[in-house]
């Protein structure tokens, strides 16, 4: 760096590496995580996920397109890649009670499907169905 013609002007003072680098760590640690403990999700209520499972799957059943269920009461959030690609339901069979994993509800369903093209096939899944903040059903891969 070219010293200054002026001799009252200081030359700029630089950080330190060792001395910036701690500091600019904790303060990305902070600012990715928060100094604060997480909010947790609000446990899941087993009883409603296993209605808005039903009542998705009945809607399935009966031929109505996936996005129906966000004009339900209450709407419903759902996914599943069979629905959404013009599978038809035949029948399911809600294979237990479902396994409580804190917000959300892990349901396992036999379903049997029929293709566009009249096949028919079966087989068991599982739904992952949420009650808070909002109804979800989302089929687990």
């Amino acid at each position: 760096m070219p010293t200054p013609s002026n001799p009252s002007m200081k030359r700029p003072m630089r950080a330190s590496v060792a001395y910036s680098t701690p500091t600019a760590f904790m303060a990305f640690v902070f600012l990715i995580f928060g100094c604060n403990e997480q909010e947790r999700a609000a446990p899941v209520e087993p009883a409603k996920a296993r209605e808005a499972l039903v009542q998705a799957l009945e809607c399935w059943k009966r031929g109505e397109p996936i996005e129906t269920l966000k004009s339900a009461s209450p709407p419903i959030v759902a996914q599943d890649f069979d629905w959404m690609a013009g599978k038809k339901l035949a029948a399911y069979e809600v294979a237990g009670k479902g396994k409580d994993d804190d917000a959300n509800l892990r349901i396992p369903v036999k379903l049997t499907l029929l293709t566009p093209q009249g096949q028919q096939s079966t087989k068991s899944v599982n739904y992952v169905v949420g009650t808070s903040p909002a109804l979800t059903v989302f089929r687990d891969f």
